[in-house]
């Protein structure tokens, strides 16, 4: 997820049309310039050059589970009918990308689930089965800790975060920040009081191996062997 809003301008985004390496490019009205999801970057128009900012926490479910912690949800649709799943079936059942692209580093099958981010200018990605009941990962002088619930389903967001003091520890069957002692609540999928001494969001998304690595050579890969 990422702000539309650059040197004091909202910008209205739409889909420009345009794919590349099968991954979505959107459009501004404003300035008419390209913003490209997978690598964070304007690359044309005239923001082009722009680092995209990127949110610091976007969540994403299935909508069994979303309708049970929001009842009250208000469901847009077009012309009065909902998008149903019948579109995606045939792609998520397959094991090639969209249109026939395909992983071009076979380090990982083309539509390995991922969570991937970029850090100090470094894209990284780490498949989602190495990251189920959490695991820590030390880069430079920071450590992050990626969770995914056992068995989760594909459409769930990975809990990510970062710090740059302490270290993330595993005791009992609770994880924690060593530093502050801030406790990582597995159902919520946030450390308790992180708006305060506790390890920040870490900035990224979950995606799929081809539409990542596609679009970000030299991709640095955790967790694997």
């Amino acid at each position: 997820m990422y702000d539309r809003e650059y040197n004091g301008n909202t910008h209205t985004l739409e889909a420009s049309g345009g794919l590349k390496n099968a991954s979505l490019i959107m459009r501004d009205l404003e300035t008419d310039s390209y913003w490209e999801i997978m690598t964070g970057k304007v690359i044309g128009g005239k923001l082009k050059g722009t680092k995209m900012i990127e949110l610091p926490y976007g969540e994403k479910m299935q909508w069994k589970d979303w309708v049970k912690r929001y009842p009250n949800t208000l469901v847009l649709s077009v012309n009065g009918s909902e998008d149903t799943k019948e579109g995606y079936v045939n792609y998520f059942d397959s094991p090639d990308g969209f249109r026939g692209y395909a992983a071009t580093d076979n380090r990982l099958k083309t539509k390995d689930p991922i969570f991937a981010f970029h850090l100090e200018g470094t894209a990284f990605a780490v498949p989602h089965e190495e990251i189920e009941e959490g695991k820590t990962f030390k880069i430079g002088d920071q450590q992050i800790f990626l969770y995914r619930p056992k068995g989760s389903a594909l459409f769930e967001s990975t809990a990510a975060f970062i710090t740059g003091d302490g270290e993330f520890s595993h005791t009992g069957e609770q994880w924690q920040a060593a530093n502050a002692g801030c406790i990582f609540d597995e159902s919520e999928k946030k450390f308790a009081g992180e708006e305060n001494d506790c390890p920040q969001r870490l900035d990224g998304f979950d995606t799929f191996w081809y539409n990542w690595s596609l679009n970000n050579e030299g991709t640095e890969l955790l967790g694997t062997k």
